[in-house]
């Protein structure tokens, strides 16, 4: 599992508009600024964003983007599979598909296991711990 360009600034983006939260939107322009990051490319990551209701978007003067929940209720997981669409390790645990030889597979306990390991610790944390840096280092 490799998490792309876009999971790994949609998760920015969101810790961002966690840690700038004031009741209003804000704009791209200044998202794009503090991020480095192009505002053609956010556009495409937040439009998705919005999209599955995770933020609120409004155009024109004074328009922008903010949350449409409180940062605790964003797991770090659900962001990632949203743009990434899957965190599986192997592509036979991708959204429940599962091969012909799955009932002798003597690995699958083993990519499993990793799956539920990874699904927890992405689930483990929230917007709200990203945001106050709440993330412990190795």
């Amino acid at each position: 599992m490799m998490i792309s360009t876009k999971g790994r600034y949609a998760l920015r983006v969101m810790i961002d508009l966690a840690r700038h939260d004031n009741g209003s939107y804000v704009p791209l322009s200044e998202i794009s600024e503090r991020q480095g990051i192009s505002e053609k490319y956010l556009e495409s990551i937040l439009g998705g964003l919005s999209k599955a209701g995770y933020l609120l978007a409004l155009r024109g003067k004074g328009g922008g983007y903010r949350l449409a929940r409180v940062p605790e209720e964003y797991r770090a997981g659900d962001i990632l599979r949203l743009t990434e669409g899957s965190l599986a390790p192997v592509v036979c645990l991708e959204h429940g598909r599962r091969c012909e030889q799955a009932d002798q597979c003597p690995t699958l306990p083993l990519w499993e296991g990793l799956d539920r390991v990874i699904g927890d610790y992405l689930n483990g944390y929230t917007l709200a711990d990203l945001a106050a840096s709440r993330v412990a280092r190795p």
